[in-house]
């Protein structure tokens, strides 16, 4: 595959949607190495003048008053990456490790942190070659950035630690030495630079997002699908309504609620006068309210995770214009961690609505189903069990969606006295959407199977669409049978995006 020239700052949100999901090789230009160089050169001119600069001669954290000999220069940025490498836990996937070396190779390459051309080659040739560091998940509070994790991922350019290559972990000199990538040892100021950073924290939120926008998409269309099951009403979606009320995200998504149900048969049959559905549930009449604030918090992310996905943010920075060096707080992880905690409302709220509606098709009293959404309910138990399923992934996700970045605990001998808990309040948002994508999955089998109940009457062609392509997985539940495939099916169409293209251009940030 023909290599991607990275232009460093300018990673877009679709981009790195595609990069989270594949590999895309990279290369920089010639320009870009001369950038990098520029501001290698200050670090030398500070060490041949003598200068005292915090992180290039002397030691980190709460021990930055300690000045550092030349004799020692590399043994420190050796031992940092070293002591820092403290990591517990499963190890990320190779998704999540994927865009942190992009986005530390993003950071690195825009000339701000002083390092070598050779450091970032290395990153390359790891990249490239799918070489993946074994970075395990806890141990971060991001900040001063992603620490720990950071540390895991660098090992490998001292020889250290463990890469994953095509699923099999191996230690990193036998994988260096197989293709031929020679370790390297590090000049002043690069062990901090690369430990430095929130690339973690927003690789993660970023998976995060993606997986949001993958459960997004199919609970619209879900949503859709329960609506014509229950006979429910159209009139909620109404421009003039949503008009009125001013919200962006609820306007836009009700657009979508209309186009997907428009034409359709089922609500012909009782889009009349005497409607006795006008005050539908508030799982169906609400989903522009609900569903539109979820886009609107959804956007809100999408743009801090995307400028932090471009921002530099280890500490010092460099300044090859003038040849300063200025050290400051980029590495605070507060904006990954404030907006992950706005996304993981919005997945919890996803799934709280789609668990209500699933509730709802299962009543006959409320849907006009029949009972559990089966034939001969008694001897069969239907939608009863599955709903307990979407119950309680929709309580767990309620505790998960507890704020993370407003539990700080201060570190380093209260020299990092508030911290952000970022890598946590973006970790925590995969677990989320997998929850989401299972009680989105649930609904679907259940929609399909109301709007089955009412044929010879069909629902809207895109709604066809969408239903042929979830019957191609699983069959109609004509009785009780093993269950938990068919639900592993649905769910697998969420979390591979099926359903995105059921939505408009522009609607979500990252298609």
């Amino acid at each position: 595959m023909k290599k991607m020239i990275l232009k460093p700052g300018e990673l877009s949100l679709s981009g790195l949607r595609t990069v989270a999901r594949q590999h895309v090789p990279i290369a920089l230009s010639a320009a870009t190495y001369k950038q990098i160089d520029k501001s290698k050169k200050v670090v030398d001119n500070i060490i041949d003048e003598g200068r005292v600069v915090y992180s290039i001669n002397t030691g980190f954290g709460a021990l930055a008053k300690v000045r550092i000999t030349e004799d020692k220069f590399a043994t420190l940025q050796r031992n940092i990456v070293l002591s820092h490498a403290v990591g517990v836990g499963e190890f990320l996937s190779d998704d999540v490790v994927r865009l942190v070396l992009l986005l530390k190779i993003n950071a690195l390459a825009q000339g701000y942190s002083g390092v070598r051309r050779e450091i970032i080659d290395f990153l390359l040739e790891l990249y490239n070659n799918e070489i993946y560091p074994c970075i395990p998940e806890k141990g971060s509070v991001g900040a001063s950035g992603d620490l720990a994790p950071l540390a895991h991922l660098c090992l490998p350019l001292l020889g250290v630690g463990q890469v994953r290559v095509k699923g099999k972990i191996s230690d990193s000199k036998t994988i260096l030495k197989k293709y031929r990538i020679k370790t390297l040892d590090l000049a002043p100021k690069e062990g901090l630079a690369l430990l430095n950073g929130t690339q973690v924290s927003t690789a993660l939120a970023l998976t995060g997002l993606f997986a949001a926008e993958d459960c997004f998409a199919a609970a619209v269309v879900a949503g859709a699908l329960s609506v014509d099951a229950a006979k429910g009403s159209t009139t909620p979606f109404d421009a003039d309504i949503q008009r009125v009320r001013r919200q962006q995200g609820q306007i836009d998504v009700a657009k979508v609620y209309i186009n997907l149900l428009k034409g359709s048969a089922i609500r012909a049959s009782h889009a009349h006068e005497h409607d006795p559905k006008v005050q539908d549930p508030y799982s169906l009449r609400c989903q522009p309210q609900v569903m539109g604030a979820c886009l609107d918090h959804m956007r809100f992310a999408a743009g801090i995770f995307g400028r932090e996905a471009n921002a530099v943010t280890d500490n010092p920075l460099v300044f090859p214009e003038t040849g300063d060096v200025k050290s400051g707080g980029n590495f605070h992880a507060e904006p990954v961690a404030m907006a992950s905690d706005t996304l993981a409302l919005a997945i919890a709220e996803i799934g709280a609505m789609s668990e209500r509606r699933i509730a709802m098709l299962i009543d006959h009293n409320i849907s006009g189903l029949p009972p559990f959404l089966v034939k001969d309910a008694g001897v069969n138990s239907g939608f009863m069990i599955v709903h307990v399923t979407a119950a309680a992934l929709a309580s767990e996700n309620k505790s998960l969606a507890h704020p993370a970045c407003v539990d700080s605990l201060p570190t380093s001998a209260n020299q990092e006295d508030h911290v952000s808990m970022a890598t946590f309040a973006a970790r925590r948002l995969g677990d989320m959407a997998v929850n989401t994508a299972a009680i989105v999955g649930i609904e679907l089998l259940a929609g399909c199977q109301g709007v089955e109940f009412h044929k010879p009457l069909q629902t809207a062609k895109p709604l066809q669409q969408a239903l042929k392509m979830i019957r191609s997985r699983v069959g109609h539940y004509a009785k009780d049978h093993y269950f938990a495939p068919d639900i592993r099916e649905a769910t697998e169409l969420v979390r591979q995006g099926m359903f995105l293209p059921f939505m408009p251009d522009k609607l979500l940030p990252c298609k």
